[in-house]
């Protein structure tokens, strides 16, 4: 409960622009936890670990993005702290077996 709070927090602030997609450490540091640690509560809680999380809510933030704007996937993989879109394409096919630009299409 509380990680889920910190980390819809995280993508609402400006974080998110000025120090890229939030880590592990991150908030583990927020939580008072060992990242270890974190990870194995989130995945005995859930059967997903820290990273899963992070990046599943991500993918939702993105296809949320991705029907509600103009931005290109470029655009859209900068504004979520990418630094290279190529990787955001990669990261959005594995969670959602289609490229950015083919969801965007298809919905």
């Amino acid at each position: 409960s509380d990680f889920k709070k910190l980390l819809q927090l995280y993508f609402q602030s400006d974080a998110l622009l000025e120090d890229g997609l939030p880590s592990v450490r991150y908030f583990s540091e927020k939580l008072n936890y060992s990242t270890y640690y974190l990870s194995d509560l989130l995945k005995s809680e859930t059967g997903k670990t820290t990273q899963d999380h992070i990046h599943d809510f991500l993918i939702k933030k993105a296809k949320d993005a991705l029907l509600d704007s103009e931005l290109s996937v470029s655009e859209i993989a900068y504004s979520f702290g990418f630094s290279y879109p190529n990787y955001f394409g990669k990261l959005f096919k594995k969670k959602t077996g289609l490229t950015p630009l083919d969801y965007r299409n298809s919905n």
